[in-house]
């Protein structure tokens, strides 16, 4: 790990501490992931390279999760869309999913994924690919109609507190309140 701590120099190391919710090893550690994830001749270089969205898949954290799309969208900051991440996405990301980051922060980033239209409110058609994500896309897990609608209805029911159709963060953040185990079922243990 000492290669890994001299390639971040101690002002940036101390800035990520601060900026982040995980610990000095969490970051030398997240380095060294990220790193492994560039080709040989760019891992010196790191800090400045960006990582395409198809090796950050690979990570055995994403590689399970049914939104690790999602999850690659909302924490990259890449401007060609590709969702390719930066050191500082893939430290945002691990941050987020900490177990040290709060409440408000885990709920915020679920909404943002849960979005996936990102129009800034949850809407039926959000909650219809989020079912799909969480049963899988196959025929024999796939809700019928009817099911899927009684359940996108339930939802609205116990979350669309102003009764608009559409669930804002506000709503996202009362409903996930309410529920203890989100922050500890929202993480990736690196």
């Amino acid at each position: 790990m000492g290669a890994s701590s001299s390639l971040l120099p101690p002002e940036v190391l101390g800035e990520y501490q601060e900026l982040t919710f995980l610990s000095k090893q969490e970051i030398l550690l997240a380095y060294k992931r990220f790193s492994e994830l560039l080709p040989k001749e760019e891992r010196a270089n790191a800090c400045s390279a960006r990582v395409p969205k198809s090796q950050i898949l690979t990570l055995p954290e994403l590689r399970a999760n049914p939104f690790r799309h999602r999850i690659c969208r909302v924490f990259s900051t890449s401007d060609d869309g590709d969702d390719s991440m930066s050191f500082e996405d893939f430290l945002d990301m691990l941050s987020a999913f900490s177990d040290s980051a709060t409440l408000d922060v885990k709920s915020h980033y679920a909404f943002r994924i849960f979005d996936f239209d990102e129009d800034g409110i949850v809407d039926s058609k959000d909650l219809e690919k989020l079912v799909n994500c969480l049963t899988g896309q196959g025929e024999e897990s796939r809700l019928s109609n009817a099911e899927m609608e009684q359940l996108i209805q339930n939802i609205m029911e116990e979350s669309d507190i102003d009764k608009d159709g559409t669930i804002n963060l506000a709503e996202f953040h009362h409903v996930i309140s309410r529920s203890p185990d989100f922050a500890s079922s929202f993480k990736i243990v690196l």
